[in-house]
């Protein structure tokens, strides 16, 4: 075997196979898992008995609005979600450290705990016009060589109510924006038929995928579900279509969340969940079980929207886990795969895992299994992203 750019020795793998080593080549993809004496590489690195587990992916994330990298600031907005808007358009344009610098400093936090995949929503609005999704394009291509960045377009105060969000949106889209986002229909713009024909159609037109805020209630956030679902159907996307939150999914009797998940499993509609408190949780064990695609994501973190986040999947995972009682091994294995390889796929990465031939995107922690490593989420030791060292001891190296 020719001489490996790095190896990885001494790792326990998810399977319970221990003193096993992970030689990377120089095309950043793994030539070979196995146990015995370590070939020759370049660079070793030792995990010390370390699980070694594939990268974990953020489904759901604002990079344009996160205050990390600032000193602290108390969360100055009201208990609505207009409030927050608002509290964005006043007190983000004013901050000392630019929306990219921000960005980054979000993405070191990622790394630090391993995820090395993320879809961040981009506000476009006409008081930001473009400038949220400039920075967060920046932030993509500055960290290309240390993880992988999906940039959704997103429409935060509303596509039509506020003028001129269409044509942003467009421009957005033209400037590399990867998906089409959106809000609310009912609740926010009170015009659900305008907001997802003009979304729709957008999106039909450049060819990308729609991911919408929903965060209405109970009956209208279903009706909203069920009509975005139509137009998915409609348009021929499906397997291109994620609902993130889907609140109203907590919030109405079994059987309807049973023809719902129907409904978006026959859709190719996806759910994005972050878990947290304050608003029903969706059944994710039902919408799963009926075949519905689970992502987690993080959602805000530090920033005008509240105070909370590390940027943690594992701990988000087990947030989620926690709050949907899913506290079985195959429970939290399934987790693992919402957070790792599911998501991942969802977020364009056709190869995820740790096996020979595929990128050499992994991190190893102190755990014995993947149960564990989700119920403690300890620190992680060694993340690498195709082959290369970017994040050692909970502290990001790019």
């Amino acid at each position: 075997m020719a001489e490996l750019d790095l190896v990885v020795t001494n790792c326990r793998l998810p399977d319970g196979r221990v003193g096993q080593h992970i030689g990377v080549g120089a095309d950043g993809r793994i030539a070979v898992i196995a146990g015995g004496a370590a070939p020759a590489a370049r660079q070793v690195l030792d995990a010390g008995g370390d699980l070694a587990l594939p990268a974990l992916a953020d489904a759901h994330l604002h990079l344009d609005k996160t205050l990390f990298g600032l000193p602290w600031i108390p969360h100055a907005a009201g208990p609505t979600r207009m409030s927050r808007i608002e509290t964005d358009a006043r007190v983000l344009p004013g901050l000392p450290l630019p929306t990219a610098e921000r960005a980054a400093a979000l993405i070191r936090k990622g790394l630090a705990h391993g995820t090395l995949h993320l879809r961040s929503h981009a506000d476009i609005t006409p008081e930001f016009g473009l400038s949220a999704l400039e920075a967060t394009l920046a932030a993509r291509e500055a960290f290309a060589q240390a993880c992988t960045i999906q940039v959704v377009a997103f429409p935060q105060a509303g596509v039509m109510r506020a003028q001129g969000t269409v044509e942003l949106l467009e421009e957005g889209l033209r400037m590399g924006a990867d998906l089409l986002g959106g809000l609310d229909p009912c609740e926010v713009d009170r015009d659900p038929k305008g907001q997802l024909d003009a979304l729709f159609a957008l999106a039909e037109r450049f060819g990308v995928g729609i991911d919408i805020h929903l965060h209405e209630p109970g009956e209208m956030g279903l009706f909203s579900l069920q009509e975005f679902c139509a137009r998915v159907r409609a348009h021929g996307m499906q397997g291109k279509a994620t609902i993130s939150h889907g609140f109203c999914l907590g919030g109405i009797i079994e059987s309807k969340q049973q023809a719902a998940a129907a409904m978006m499993a026959e859709a190719g509609v996806a759910l994005a969940t972050h878990g947290a408190g304050g608003a029903p949780l969706p059944p994710l064990g039902l919408l799963r079980d009926a075949g519905v695609g689970i992502l987690c994501g993080n959602d805000n973190m530090r920033d005008t929207w509240g105070p909370y986040g590390t940027a943690d999947m594992l701990e988000r995972a087990a947030i989620i886990g926690w709050r949907s009682d899913w506290r079985t091994d195959d429970r939290l294995h399934a987790m693992f795969s919402i957070i790792g390889a599911e998501a991942s796929r969802a977020l364009g990465v056709a190869e995820h895992g740790l096996e020979v031939g595929r990128p050499a995107n992994l991190l190893t922690l102190p755990a014995e299994g993947v149960p564990e490593a989700i119920a403690q989420h300890p620190p992680r030791r060694l993340v690498l992203f195709e082959g290369r060292l970017v994040a050692r001891d909970g502290t990001a190296l790019v």
